[in-house]
């Protein structure tokens, strides 16, 4: 059939062979997918692992990606989410009704509690906080659907009771989530972490962070190994809308092949900043589960066997310096950019007000303001005498 150059540009002559090998997989862009025939259309369903029917049902960029984050994980399952706090919102909007009962670790991610309570106002949702180093403190009602953890928490980095937690959850049939950024499938496996093989049903992870390695691009998964609780999240995931850009999902998938690489160098840069830290006179308290004396060092010791530790360190500056010290503390560094999230070629710090972001009491923190390193890539000695120049106007 004769065509008109404009049909032309649209429908091609020619087109290239397809299927050729690479280092990087190829990228598809789609909204649209054309089917080949009818029963092409007819004969699929939304629950086949691979539904190629609408871009945000995936692709194969989206869905090796997917593939691999489980695999990383230790899961079967993969969903792919805009950001960490996307995949977050999923779980909570998919497995929370009215009336039902959400445990939260006290240490949890602030904008996942400020999520939580915003369901509490609007829908009835009950939100209940424990402390992850106590398993007493999680006393859950028949009406408890829903168990938070993470591990280590992101800001004063204890990590939890996780053995004696999902035991109790699992005897009263309560869905155990796990935000696993920290431990970004490396540290430990979330799915098989202890001598009797517990596993939690569900991790969340800010791809952001290690997978992503490069400070640039938002990105969340949830993962599972059991095929009911996915297809209710991959139902609910595909009722919000919710997709990730084919481009981004390259950038992760590219950075996946040093990520191990740069969480061990990254961690090993942290231990060492660690033994520094806990000789710096105007700390009352170092923050690190792999510290002996740290409260949740035992807890860490038993699940991440092989002592892997993401590249994260907080200190407690003694109470005697004010906020207005603390921050021209932060002002002072050089190499240390002030900044959210972790995980990039950059090292970032952070300041806190605990008293801010805690319900309980924890008398194992020591009063006065935290900040939070985040190892990047620099070299160790540059790291520690950048914060030594910085500690010197607190002289």
């Amino acid at each position: 059939m004769k065509k008109n150059r404009q049909t032309q540009l649209i429908h091609a002559p020619r087109k290239a062979p397809q299927s050729i090998h690479t280092v990087q997989p190829a990228v598809y862009r789609a909204s649209t997918i054309i089917f080949n025939n009818t029963d092409a259309l007819f004969n699929r369903h939304w629950s086949d692992d691979y539904d190629y029917s609408y871009g945000t049902h995936g692709t194969p960029t989206t869905f090796n990606l997917a593939d691999q984050i489980a695999q990383l994980e230790g899961g079967e399952y993969c969903l792919l989410a805009p950001s960490g706090l996307s995949a977050i919102n999923l779980v909570n909007s998919c497995f929370l009704s009215h009336g039902d009962e959400v445990w939260v670790a006290d240490n949890i991610y602030g904008p996942n509690m400020e999520h939580l309570r915003n369901l509490q106002t609007r829908y009835g949702i009950c939100v209940k906080v424990y402390n992850p180093l106590d398993v007493h403190s999680f006393q859950p009602s028949e009406k408890a659907k829903l168990l938070w953890f993470e591990a280590a928490g992101s800001v004063t980095l204890e990590f939890p009771d996780l053995v004696a937690l999902v035991k109790k959850a699992q005897a009263q049939n309560i869905l155990t989530a796990l935000d696993n950024t920290w431990g970004a499938g490396l540290a430990f496996n979330a799915f098989d972490f202890s001598d009797a093989h517990l596993s939690v049903d569900l991790t969340v992870h800010a791809l952001t962070k290690y997978p992503s390695g490069g400070g640039d691009i938002l990105m969340g998964s949830v993962v599972t190994r059991d095929k009911a609780l996915h297809h209710q999240l991959f139902r609910m995931h595909a009722l919000q809308g919710i997709s990730v850009s084919g481009d981004d999902v390259a950038q992760v998938q590219r950075s996946l092949a040093s990520m191990q690489l740069r969480y061990e160098a990254q961690s090993h840069s942290a231990l060492k900043l660690l033994d520094w830290l806990k000789q710096q006179a105007q700390f009352s308290q170092v923050l690190h589960p792999a510290d002996p004396d740290n409260i949740s060092h035992p807890y860490w010791q038993t699940v991440c066997q092989e002592q892997h530790s993401a590249g994260l360190v907080s200190v407690i500056f003694d109470a005697k310096y004010s906020l207005q010290d603390i921050r021209e503390f932060c002002d002072a560094l050089q190499l240390f950019k002030l900044g959210f999230s972790w995980g990039g070629p950059l090292s970032l710090v952070m300041l806190y007000e605990l008293q801010h972001m805690r319900s309980l009491e924890h008398t194992h923190l020591q009063s006065g303001i935290l900040v939070r390193f985040c190892i990047g890539l620099e070299d160790t000695q540059d790291l520690i005498q950048d914060i030594q120049q910085a500690l010197g106007i607190l002289d």
